[in-house]
């Protein structure tokens, strides 16, 4: 069965990129915000998303991602090694923490901001190994945990829609899909269309599993999913919503009700079954 999904424009074929100051700027307000809100909750408040963390936890978690990556992206490292040596002790009081969670911001931004987007740096996917894979995952994440800074405070503000649009590409590609070099994919379900209605982004994926002998030596059978780039596919399927909607659904902060879906039953389980495993 096919759908029609036409209304929302061609198959995204490149990915969504903006611009390098963008992402850097996007690190510094989204953590600003994330910070200012947890600064003035009970430490001990519960994270919905996370139900293993506490606020003063989740604080804790973006601190030491920035603190580790601005030292990736500070001084230009070929091994993380290093990276986690400089990681500082938890603060044992939440203002401490909080005063922590700034400075770890600033010093993430400045060492983003040093150099070029196509600096060659040590990032955990092999297919990236530059300054600009970490502006971008740096904003998403800082995106994301106010996200969840928001869910813990009780508040809500707007997600920026190139941002989130951003962030379901970045999620369909690299996060939920892509296969490593030592991986071979193989194609299941049938195509099924992920559609931003406020942007008209559009991509096609279709669902599968890799395996594969991974560098550590074990054996890889697991859901993934692929987007269909410059190649026809005919969906059978459709996910749909405002751009800020799917991003966070695809990040487990939005249940699957909040989006919008149509055709074929198969594929759509298909689908959420590689979503169901969470984020990687």
């Amino acid at each position: 069965m096919s759908v029609h999904v036409e209304r929302y424009g061609p198959v995204m074929i490149a990915p969504l990129r903006l611009q390098a100051a963008d992402y850097v700027g996007f690190v510094g307000s989204e953590s600003a915000r994330f910070t200012d809100l947890l600064a003035d909750v009970d430490p001990t408040s519960p994270v919905p998303a996370c139900p293993e963390w506490d606020a003063g936890d989740l604080l804790w978690h973006l601190l030491e991602v920035q603190w580790f990556w601005g030292s990736v992206a500070g001084r230009r490292l070929n091994d993380p090694g290093p990276a986690e040596q400089d990681k500082p002790e938890r603060p044992g009081d939440h203002q401490g923490l909080v005063a922590l969670a700034r400075q770890s911001t600033d010093r993430l931004v400045s060492a983003l901001l040093e150099g070029d987007a196509s600096d060659p740096i040590w990032t955990w996917l092999e297919q990236d190994q530059t300054r600009g894979f970490i502006q971008r995952r740096q904003a998403h994440e800082a995106l994301i945990h106010r996200v969840d800074a928001e869910q813990v405070a009780g508040a809500a503000s707007p997600l920026d829609a190139p941002l989130a649009t951003d962030g379901v590409d970045e999620a369909l590609r690299i996060m939920f899909g892509g296969t490593p070099g030592w991986g071979t994919f193989h194609w299941g379900a049938g195509p099924v269309a992920v559609a931003a209605t406020d942007t008209g982004a559009r991509w096609v994926t279709e669902v599968g599993r890799v395996t594969g002998t991974d560098p550590e030596g074990d054996a890889i059978d697991e859901p993934s999913l692929e987007v269909h780039d410059g190649r026809a596919a005919d969906p059978v399927a459709q996910l749909s919503g405002h751009a800020a909607v799917l991003d966070s659904w695809l990040w487990g902060r939005l249940p699957t009700s909040a989006v919008d879906r149509s055709g074929d039953a198969g594929a759509l389980a298909a689908f959420d079954a590689v979503v169901g495993t969470g984020v990687q």
